[in-house]
């Protein structure tokens, strides 16, 4: 059976066309165009890669906690009187808001973070077309 030849890439096919139909500026419009495919690719890794981070410390934290009932409910003696029992639940419900409150803070800023970074690589890539654009205007 008759090999086939490896085939091009689509930007070198495409690349090709505009050759062979002679067509200006081939080249510097895929460039400009594998730029823009490359910020995206990395736009998309840093998006990923913070939802990596956040789903591992939601992991931990729900370890953490589930570690904290574990040695309350342990540790748990049931109390004499009423006012102690009413004491030590609203200790546990206190304790439990609290943390509640510090892990979303936490979630939410790593999820800024993340957010902010995808998005300025995204912004970057913008405003250097639009610097690409305007050199290709000045020199016409």
């Amino acid at each position: 059976m008759a090999k086939q030849p490896e085939s091009d890439s689509f930007l070198d096919m495409f690349s090709k066309f505009g050759r062979d139909l002679k067509l200006p500026n081939v080249d510097a419009i895929l460039d400009h165009h594998r730029k823009n495919l490359e910020a995206l690719e990395k736009s998309a890794r840093a998006g990923a890669a913070g939802a990596s981070s956040v789903l591992a410390r939601q992991h931990e934290m729900v370890q953490n906690a589930l570690n904290e009932i574990t040695r309350m409910a342990q540790n748990y003696q049931t109390p004499g009187n009423p006012q102690e029992l009413m004491s030590k639940q609203a200790e546990f419900a206190r304790r439990s808001f609290e943390t509640t409150l510090k892990n979303a803070s936490e979630v939410a800023d790593l999820v800024r973070k993340s957010s902010t970074e995808s998005v300025e690589i995204l912004r970057d890539r913008i405003r250097n077309a639009m610097a690409e654009i305007r050199a290709g205007y000045e020199k016409k």
